[in-house]
């Protein structure tokens, strides 16, 4: 007998729903959830991480709902999760995610799956002007359902979940579906339905996220260009010690100490315990566990080589930011009108993509793919205007 059971949702006196999930540990249970979707047109799906508790984050839940059932696909437990990559790639299988972006890139990191056919209904409320777009204020405002807050930074990673854990991983995919069909009614009825699934797609083509990234970049840290190349050889030494030690524990890398408190520690770059109990961000619990190491990778950085600087990065013109800012005031005034966050109509990236190429005519506009047909064909006579008024030829 099959142990996938439908799911039970009794509201509480706090209104926050007690889910029943059906958790999946192996290859039959996973195989026979995907059969049971089989006849569904539209899944919801989210992920759980633990990326404040690893040194690097991996999803550590998947959670699936359907009309009938809610499902958590454990990846930490033995079983082969390859057969998921058909269901997410299909186009004509609507997957709906809230604020998918980032849920995609760790999925495509951690397991290689391609994404098709996917409705976000965190880009839908921000495409249709609504004033709070986070999950928990939505299943407010439209169900009067509370969710526990005491689990957003929960430790997804250990073993074995508790219930309530469970439930609320639960929680976050359980109302999707029906918050999906009220959202693609307005969206269509508003004629917003191809500006959202152009955004859909974006989302869907988003590149995995890097695996840890390079940890030892000092040059992303905050006020390493207020320091000296001495002192930049020292944060250095530091920054590769923090990357060892956190990958020693396997914690992230704030959990041993703050980019701030390793700037901290290459300005002042005290020579004694007791000097190293006056450095800001320094707890005499953190002296007392690192101390030592802490004096031997200074004096290591002291002796070392400063590192070069990268190039900066290219400056823009003085036309292309003029072109920007044009743009920037033009997005300003027609979000506006629409009610919504001036990225809505047009991102940041394209806006600048815009100004350095400087289209004039629509065979030129057609050539920034990065701006998509719907905005093209809905925005491209505003832009040209704008652009031309700047560019007479």
């Amino acid at each position: 007998m099959s142990r996938l059971r439908r799911h039970d949702s009794v509201p509480d006196d706090s209104s926050t729903p007690r889910l029943r999930p059906v958790l999946v540990t192996d290859d039959r249970q996973l195989a026979e959830m995907l059969r049971r979707f089989s006849s569904a047109p539209a899944v919801a799906v989210d992920t759980e991480s633990n990326s404040l508790y690893a040194y690097q984050e991996r999803v550590c839940l998947i959670q699936f709902s359907t009309p009938d059932a809610d499902y958590l696909v454990d990846p930490l437990a033995d079983v082969d999760l390859s057969p998921l990559g058909d269901l997410f790639a299909d186009p004509d299988r609507l997957k709906v995610f809230h604020a998918a972006e980032y849920d995609v890139m760790c999925l495509k990191r951690d397991f290689g799956f391609r994404f098709a056919g996917l409705f976000d209904t965190m880009w839908a409320a921000r495409i249709l002007g609504w004033p709070r777009v986070g999950l928990g204020d939505i299943l407010k405002e439209t169900f009067g359902v509370r969710s526990d807050k005491r689990f957003q930074r929960y430790n997804w990673g250990q073993r074995p979940l508790p219930q309530k854990a469970l439930a609320y991983a639960a929680l976050d995919t359980h109302y999707l579906l029906p918050l999906y069909h009220r959202q693609a009614a307005i969206l269509r009825q508003a004629g917003r339905w191809e500006e959202a699934q152009e955004t859909f797609a974006r989302i869907a083509a988003s590149r995995p996220l890097p695996v840890n990234g390079n940890p030892v970049d000092i040059w992303r840290i905050k006020g390493v260009h207020d320091l000296s190349p001495r002192e930049w050889a020292v944060l250095r030494e530091l920054a590769r010690w923090r990357d060892e030690e956190a990958r020693r524990r396997d914690v992230p890398l704030f959990k041993v100490l703050h980019d701030r408190t390793l700037v901290a520690l290459a300005q002042a770059r005290p020579r004694t315990l007791y000097g190293l109990r006056e450095v800001r961000g320094l707890s005499a619990n953190l002296v007392r566990r690192y101390g030592q190491r802490l004096l031997e990778t200074i004096h290591r950085g002291e002796r070392a080589r400063p590192p070069t600087p990268p190039p900066p990065p290219p400056r823009h013109s003085d036309a292309e930011v003029a072109r920007y800012r044009a743009l920037r005031a033009w997005r300003r005034e027609v979000a506006a009108r629409r009610g919504v966050d001036p990225d809505v109509i047009v991102g940041n990236a394209v806006l600048w993509e815009l100004a350095e190429r400087n289209p004039v005519t629509e065979a030129e506009l057609a050539r920034v793919a990065e701006l998509g047909d719907w905005k093209r064909r809905t925005y491209g006579a505003d832009i040209l205007r704008v652009l031309r008024r700047l560019s007479p030829r």
